[in-house]
């Protein structure tokens, strides 16, 4: 996908429509493992390849929910450059749900709404509804209310 490169004059005319949707990402078992690594999260459904194959409903390892939220800026940056600003900073999630599970080695895609655009000091403050799709499967593993910033 081409990546949106709008002011932040052009985003407030985006606000209610879908402003970008990304490329596929794979998240493969080694950034699953470097997450676990990252967070001390070694639970077996995430790294363990043999229990999880044997045990988990899903047949393999998955993602950690918190993986996948943390792919969220990467996702944002990839899709949609926000020019004129000198810095974008995460401020927070009104709403956050893991709705699927997202198997090693599957691939993901965001879907960015931008619902709002607010005037803060030095800035905007967006408020973004992100969906993660993976591929081939019709339910998004993950659902967000997404606030992040830009400072002039």
């Amino acid at each position: 996908m081409a990546k949106v490169r709008c002011s932040i004059e052009e985003l407030r005319r985006l606000v209610g429509k879908e402003v970008a949707v990304t490329d596929w990402l794979a998240v493969s078992q080694e950034r699953i493992d470097a997450f676990a690594d990252a967070t001390e999260d070694h639970q077996w459904i995430h790294v363990d390849r043999e229990r999880a194959a044997r045990e988990s409903p899903y047949g393999t390892t998955v993602a950690h929910g918190f993986l996948t939220l943390s792919l969220l800026p990467y996702l944002l940056g990839q899709a949609i450059e926000i020019q004129g600003t000198r810095l974008g900073i995460n401020y927070g999630l009104n709403r956050l749900r893991f709705t699927g599970p997202l198997p090693a080695g599957a691939r993901v895609r965001a879907r960015f709404r931008l619902a709002a655009v607010e005037d803060i000091d030095q800035g905007v403050q967006m408020t973004w509804n992100v969906t993660v799709e993976r591929e081939g499967e019709a339910k998004p593993v993950l659902v967000a209310e997404w606030l992040t910033r830009r400072h002039v």
